[in-house]
């Protein structure tokens, strides 16, 4: 069974009218974090994978799993998963609570899931979201004591998403380093540029808003969701060095940011520790961008975003995304149609 999940499969929901999330409409200055925003941010996460597996769960039968292909014991763990969600949500909280601070609570979801294959699919792509999230949120954590826990929830975290991933048929380690999505991360890119500094907090809240439909909270984290992208369905799998990526209606919605048709913008992929930049071009018609050729040496949940800069990808250049991408090794992708596109 192997079956990859696109944005425009399993993340374009957007957060209604009525969501606590602040939406970007415009510049924003990366914020100042401290240790409680950072325990309340991951609060924020594990709400919603509690609640997801909790719904999963309640809606699918233990033989519902099974005949979708997912043969005992794959239903009793994914209740050990619930209960490891389960888990993370009561330690933050009581951590936040002993450090004095107020914690966040569960607000509203809403989650793109209708049968147990789509269910495990999206689990893949939560579970993933929470590596990149707690990976690239360590290097801001100030208290050891603090840097540690995240430490010990990551390679949990870590765990869920091998397993799941290789229930799916897919490699439960695609790549050599999970990808860090969080508050401040340096590396250096492939491309011959210098050593960057990535802010990039607001992409793992901007994944996290698709699913928030309501509800409100005592806390106010200081992100904004970055406006949606979305991935034109293809009935191909995406193979790096060879698939095209069209963007819909990117270019319409990136001229509320002063972009014309002469600005250059740029889809920067981010796998493991690599921020590839590839120059977007405009289809006919003046609405999608689309890039012709993926990025070689990617594979695995893939980040794009695109940029205004590519050399800085923070969150003054960010106009749209993250979008989540399944990538193959070239040649390695399934030769059957994708079954959401075909």
């Amino acid at each position: 069974m192997r079956f990859a999940l696109t944005l425009a499969a399993s993340l374009a929901l957007s957060a209604v009218q009525a969501s606590p999330i602040v939406k970007r409409t415009g510049p924003v200055t990366t914020p100042k974090v401290n240790d409680g925003i950072i325990l309340n941010y991951a609060l924020t996460l594990e709400y919603l994978e509690r609640k997801f597996y909790m719904d999963g769960l309640a809606n699918y039968s233990q033989a519902e799993f099974v005949a979708a292909g997912f043969e005992d014991p794959f239903y009793a763990n994914l209740n050990e998963i619930y209960a490891d969600e389960k888990t993370h949500v009561s330690f933050l909280d009581t951590a936040l609570r002993a450090a004095n601070i107020t914690p966040t609570v569960e607000l509203e979801y809403t989650f793109p899931a209708t049968d147990p294959l789509s269910f495990v699919t999206l689990s893949s792509v939560l579970e993933g979201v929470g590596v990149s999230a707690y990976l690239g949120a360590a290097a801001s954590i100030m208290n050891k004591d603090y840097l540690t826990a995240a430490g010990s929830i990551l390679t949990v975290e870590a765990r869920h998403t091998s397993y799941i991933r290789a229930s799916l048929g897919e490699s439960p380690y695609p790549f050599p380093f999970d990808t860090p999505l969080g508050f401040v991360c340096s590396t250096t890119f492939r491309a011959k540029v210098p050593l960057l500094t990535v802010h990039s907090q607001n992409k793992v809240f901007s994944l996290a808003a698709a699913f928030i439909t309501g509800g409100s909270s005592p806390v106010t984290l200081p992100f904004m969701a970055f406006p949606s992208l979305t991935l034109q369905c293809t009935q191909y799998y995406y193979e790096a060095d060879r698939s095209s990526v069209t963007f819909s209606g990117a270019f319409k919605a990136a001229q509320k940011f002063n972009v014309d048709k002469n600005t250059p913008i740029y889809a920067v992929f981010f796998s493991g520790l690599d921020k590839l930049p590839v120059r977007v071009r405009i289809t006919q018609g003046n609405s999608d961008y689309k890039i012709d050729r993926l990025p070689a040496g990617i594979a695995g949940q893939v980040y794009v975003v695109l940029s205004k800069s590519m050399t800085k990808f923070n969150d003054e250049n960010i106009i749209a995304g993250p979008a989540i991408l399944e990538v193959y090794p070239k040649g390695g992708a399934p030769s059957a149609p994708h079954p959401k596109c075909s």
